[in-house]
């Protein structure tokens, strides 16, 4: 049996909401002069490199964009290397959906090896059942679902196409 795909995001929604996410960024780092997306590999990172994208025309920010690979299955399998060094940076951890929040969880842990002067966390999508105790700084979209229900976001490249609840 098919699960039923239901549209909650549409290209056009997806850009109007990723262009005010960028405004919050950037107003959350208006005393900084760089910043540092964290994206994590996926749908994370397209949503990392157009979030940056916006910020490049919207602010005076150098930003930056890092690639963080995790299993989102396990996260504790293989190794979470980042190819940079945090140390005095503001930092911006991104993801497509938070949905029981382990993936972003995990992902802080090698962040916190380092002397960051700040970190957010900013997501398109989240959606509100939560396993572990994970708040994001900025959302575009909040959903309630049943815990049965999963957000997909579809991309092409770093184009956000749609997001989905199935």
């Amino acid at each position: 049996m098919d699960k039923q795909r239901i549209l909650i995001l549409d290209k056009e929604r997806i850009n109007w909401k990723m262009q005010r996410m960028a405004y919050e960024i950037w107003e959350h780092n208006s005393n900084e002069t760089a910043v540092t997306l964290i994206g994590i590999n996926g749908s994370g990172a397209a949503v990392a490199n157009n979030l940056a994208e916006r910020l490049r025309s919207i602010s005076p920010l150098s930003v930056d964009v890092v690639i963080m690979k995790i299993n989102k299955k396990d996260p504790l399998t293989g190794e979470i290397n980042l190819e940079k060094d945090m140390n005095g940076r503001s930092v911006v951890l991104v993801d497509d959906v938070a949905n029981s929040g382990k993936t972003l969880l995990y992902a802080l842990r090698p962040l916190l090896s380092s002397a960051m002067k700040k970190i957010m966390i900013v997501v398109l999508v989240d959606r509100k059942h939560k396993a572990f105790p994970i708040s994001p700084d900025i959302v575009g979209h909040s959903v309630a679902t049943t815990l049965q229900e999963h957000i997909v976001v579809e991309t092409n490249g770093n184009e956000i196409e749609a997001a989905y609840l199935q």
